[in-house]
C-alpha cells in the first residue's frame, strides 16, 4: 500500500452516501458495508476495461484509517496496477467527506484482484486492445 496522501488517485468510480442502515452498534458505518462500496466501483472499472463480465477473487493489503458516520459521502477511486491474461490488479481508495467545508480524508485502500468471466463464469482473455492501452499509458 502506498503512504497517505492528500488526494485521491486513480478513476472516481462509485459514489455514495452512508445512510443508517448501514452503521453498527457504536454508530460507525460497517467495514464490510465499506468493502463491498469497494468491491462494486472495482467491478464497474475492470468490466469497462476488460469489456465484460468481471469476478473478484482476492482482497489484500486493507487497513482502516477512520470510521465513517451517517451522512458522509464515500467515494471509491480504482486505479489497474496490473493486467495479466485473464485478471487484473485493481488499487481502489476510500475517501470521505462530510461537507465542502474540509478535503476529503482517507478512510481505507486495498488492492482487489478481478478475473475476467465469459457468460458460464469460465476464464476468459482480457482483449489484446485493453491490454495494450494499459501497457502505453505506463509507458508514458
Amino acid at each position: 500500500m502506498s503512504d497517505s496522501h492528500l488526494m485521491p488517485e486513480g478513476t472516481l468510480s462509485l459514489q455514495t452516501i452512508a445512510m443508517p442502515a448501514d452503521t453498527n452498534w457504536s454508530g460507525d458505518v460497517f467495514g464490510g458495508w465499506i468493502v463491498s462500496q469497494m468491491d462494486l466501483a472495482g467491478a464497474i472499472h475492470a468490466e469497462r476495461f476488460s469489456q465484460g463480465r468481471c469476478a473478484t477473487i482476492s482482497i489484500n493489503q486493507m487497513n482502516f484509517l477512520v470510521p465513517v458516520k451517517v451522512g458522509n459521502v464515500v467515494s471509491c477511486y480504482t486505479k489497474i496496477l496490473h493486467v495479466g491474461n485473464t485478471s487484473i490488479q485493481m488499487q481502489i481508495e476510500v475517501w470521505e467527506s462530510h461537507d465542502r467545508s474540509r478535503a476529503p480524508i482517507q478512510v481505507t485502500e486495498g488492492v482487489f484482484t478481478f478475473v475476467a468471466v465469459d457468460s458460464n463464469g469460465s476464464k476468459r482473455q482480457i482483449p489484446a486492445e485493453a491490454k495494450q492501452q494499459f501497457l502505453d499509458a505506463q509507458a508514458s
